[in-house]
């Protein structure tokens, strides 16, 4: 007998689980479909740091989700953007805008405990776990019908509404027939911890070179998290340096705004690509997060993107009389467009810019930070974006901390 569900959420990462925890106290059935087993973490929650923009703590907050959090967070409060080469600076502070903190670290692995803990906190929610999404079927008489693999074999769930959160090598976008534009950015992200001579003080650096970013952001255990591109034909070169090498490789592309760099945890490489879908519903299915839009690191929008696309989602779902209905994903996919090509502009337009070692493009970009720097509208421009305030904003987002 095939079980069925309101909503089917495919993926339980950062996106997955945090749309599961929107959905409660909705009048629907969710079925979230895992690939990993119970005690055990989907890879994502590792130990990379997260830049969770202000409208993004306050979403997580009126979702229970940050007082869940067991490690401080770093916040925020001002933001130094330059590169290597080019004159000219960006230089942000929370308090010109009456605000705090533009945002907060937050370490991947502790966020992925507390929506854990969140999840175990909602008593409706159907978990199949570990479980592999397989195939789609549909729609027929309002629904889909779902096929999944699990340890007991092959089952089957019907879903009024399928929702790919299953990444950006998505399943369930293959399996819809969506296809998804690529761009290879040829290079390769590692993250670690690292300690330096002068403690966080609430700075989040962004320094660019001829082959991206590097970035040091403020963690809340007096630690910086660094986030180091280099050209994939390098990576198994730099994954292979011993501790000093690679300090110093670090030290070389961002320089000594904090002073001497002194220790490193255990590095992770990613290798990044863009990774974008032509449109992001089918009949009573839709796309959310990287399966939906995978961006260039840079600037942090991934999951703060990602998680304005689940938080709009369950707004249209509160009430609706058809939560699959074609005119209420059109409405999602209207409501979620300018948000996203504006991000999805900003992060590539930034990347490619930026690592362009053109000698004609260095005093057009030195012009650009100076004015940035000093034009208050620029300004704004740049600090709502970076706070998570574009387009239809949610309402969870738009709220308050409390």
């Amino acid at each position: 007998m095939t079980e069925r569900h309101d909503v089917v959420i495919v993926g339980g990462g950062l996106v997955g689980a945090s749309l599961a925890i929107a959905l409660e106290g909705l009048d629907l059935d969710v079925g979230l479909v895992e690939a990993t087993a119970p005690g055990t973490m989907p890879a994502v929650f590792d130990q990379r740091n997260l830049s969770f923009a202000a409208a993004t703590v306050n979403a997580l907050t009126a979702l229970g989700v940050m007082r869940k959090l067991r490690a401080p967070t770093g916040p925020i409060r001002r933001i130094h953007i330059s590169r290597q080469g080019d004159f000219g600076r960006v230089r942000l502070d929370a308090a010109d805008y009456d605000r705090e903190a533009f945002g907060q670290v937050v370490v991947a692995r502790d966020f992925g405990e507390a929506l854990e803990a969140r999840l175990q906190e909602l008593p409706r929610l159907i978990r199949y776990r570990p479980a592999r999404f397989v195939a789609a079927a549909g729609p027929v008489d309002g629904a889909r019908t779902v096929r999944i693999a699990t340890a007991d074999g092959e089952r089957e769930i019907g879903a009024r509404l399928l929702v790919a959160a299953d990444g950006t090598a998505s399943a369930v976008r293959d399996a819809l027939g969506i296809r998804a534009q690529e761009y290879d950015y040829a290079q390769t992200l590692f993250v670690a911890r690292v300690r330096a001579e002068r403690a966080p003080d609430g700075t989040a650096y962004e320094r660019f070179g001829d082959h991206g970013p590097t970035a040091l952001l403020p963690r809340g255990d007096r630690h910086f998290g660094v986030v180091h591109a280099v050209p994939s034909t390098d990576a198994a070169e730099v994954a292979a340096l011993d501790q000093a090498a690679w300090l110093a490789r670090v030290q070389h592309a961002f320089g000594w705004r904090v002073g001497r760099l002194l220790a490193s945890g255990e590095r992770s490489a990613y290798p990044i690509a863009r990774v974008v879908a032509e449109r992001v519903t089918a009949a009573r299915a839709v796309l959310l997060g990287n399966a939906a839009q995978t961006i260039h690191p840079i600037g942090a929008q991934g999951f703060n993107l990602g998680l304005r696309d689940a938080l709009t989602l369950a707004e249209l779902l509160d009430g609706a009389a058809d939560i699959g209905a074609d005119d209420l994903l059109a409405a999602y996919a209207g409501r979620r467009h300018e948000d996203r090509q504006r991000t999805l502009a900003f992060s590539d337009g930034l990347a490619r810019l930026t690592a362009n070692d053109e000698p004609l493009l260095r005093p057009l970009r030195s012009l650009g930070l100076m004015a940035s720097d000093s034009m208050p509208w620029l300004q704004s421009f740049l600090v709502g974006g970076a706070m998570g305030f574009r387009g239809d904003v949610p309402a969870l987002c738009r709220e308050a901390a409390r």
